[in-house]
């Protein structure tokens, strides 16, 4: 696998994509731009959505597009399509070409996601202190 650098802002992360991917990518950050009041950073390699701690991710990858959540295990009732790993509570939504979400459902995703930030704090922190008190 070659090492890349990051991109320097949200919008080179975008303007590196290209075809249904950047189309994709596009649609959902205006979305999640537009549902809730977030910062908007290329953290890990990716765009990551903050607000009192990680909210949401969006990665494109060669074959498909990931829109994840720190605390996304408690979102699948919202979008059955959520599937669980990692840690820190974290589901993700694997899109591949031609496959869709409906944007309320995104808005509705994000809104409750920052919620459950603000009812629990940073999810990163929970997972850290869970783990001191092993």
């Amino acid at each position: 696998m070659k090492k890349t650098e990051p991109a320097a802002s949200p919008e080179a992360y975008v303007a590196a994509l290209d075809g249904w991917r950047r189309d994709l990518v596009e649609s959902l950050r205006s979305v999640v731009r537009g549902a809730a009041t977030l910062e908007e950073v290329v953290k890990w390699g990716h765009l990551v959505y903050l607000a009192q701690g990680p909210v949401l991710l969006i990665r494109a990858e060669e074959e498909r597009v990931l829109f994840g959540f720190w605390r996304g295990k408690r979102l699948t009732d919202i979008e059955s399509r959520l599937k669980g790993s990692g840690k820190y509570e974290m589901a993700t939504l694997e899109l591949r070409e031609g496959m869709t979400v409906k944007s309320a459902t995104v808005r509705r995703l994000v809104r409750e996601a920052v919620n459950l930030n603000r009812a629990f704090g940073d999810p990163t922190l929970a997972a850290r202190n869970a783990r001191k008190g092993e």
